[in-house]
């Protein structure tokens, strides 16, 4: 439906906070949400992006309300993946797999296949189907040296089940490959393969330093320099008593010094 003009700026606005906003301040992101439901309730986009930011803050069930709405409205098959990982938020993985099985899947462009059977391997793991969802992950998509927007994720997804059934050395080939596919670091599969290698990062400013010494290496040098500090003042004292100069506010103020 159509807005008038100075409303559909409003409401133009409030969607474009949400989609900077959702990856880094999810919270945000769905206060603006609101704010542009309230304003077009009845734009698709709108209920959409609801949905989306309800997903992206784990309110799940009204997440899968907002994204049957936007469905009901276009006709459109897109939301499918995410309407079935809503199922699983909210501890319905076989709804999920329900999902999985349904005629909207094969209407999915690639990607959307892609998603859906992340999902359903998700939902496999949820009920301890761990088999399973190794088996569902395993696709021409997966077997493919082609790199896709959905290659780093599909991967890791594989050699995360992997890890889970205990298959180790082929979840750190998984992990790898899903490394080589990540350009863009969408996953943390390098860290993964160095808690695999026992690979332990630590901090080199010591900030963090697990043995309560934070800093040890550089207190050693300023004991040391104050030290020094202490010696040239006692040397000035010396010389001042050598004057004649100490009087009573003055041994008040050395030993002030010297604590």
């Amino acid at each position: 439906m159509s807005l008038p003009k100075t409303l559909a700026e409003d409401v133009a606005r409030n969607l474009v906070m949400v989609a900077r906003l959702i990856d880094e301040d999810p919270e945000e992101a769905y206060a603006y949400a609101r704010i542009a439901l309230r304003l077009a309730s009845r734009v698709a986009a709108v209920r959409e992006a609801a949905g989306f930011a309800a997903y992206a803050t784990q309110k799940y069930a009204e997440a899968l309300a907002e994204f049957r709405a936007a469905r009901r409205m276009t006709g459109s098959v897109d939301l499918w993946p995410v309407m079935a990982d809503c199922e699983r938020g909210l501890g319905r993985p076989e709804r999920a797999m329900a999902m999985a099985g349904e005629p909207e899947v094969q209407k999915l462009d690639k990607a959307g296949q892609v998603e859906m059977r992340l999902v359903a391997a998700g939902a496999r793991r949820d009920m301890g189907q761990i088999d399973a969802a190794i088996v569902t992950l395993q696709s021409p998509e997966l077997a493919s040296n082609s790199v896709q927007s959905w290659t780093p994720r599909l991967r890791y997804a594989y050699a995360d089940a992997l890890l889970e059934a205990g298959r180790e050395d082929e979840a750190r080939e998984w992990f790898g490959k899903a490394l080589e596919a990540d350009k863009d670091g969408s996953t943390d599969a390098s860290d993964r393969l160095a808690e695999l290698d026992g690979v332990e990062f630590v901090d080199v400013l010591g900030d963090d330093d697990p043995n309560g010494a934070d800093g040890a290496d550089e207190v050693a040098p300023r004991d040391e320099d104050a030290s020094g500090v202490r010696d040239d003042e006692d040397d000035v004292r010396d010389d001042a008593d050598l004057d004649g100069q100490d009087d009573d506010e003055d041994d008040d103020q050395d030993g002030s010094v010297k604590a």
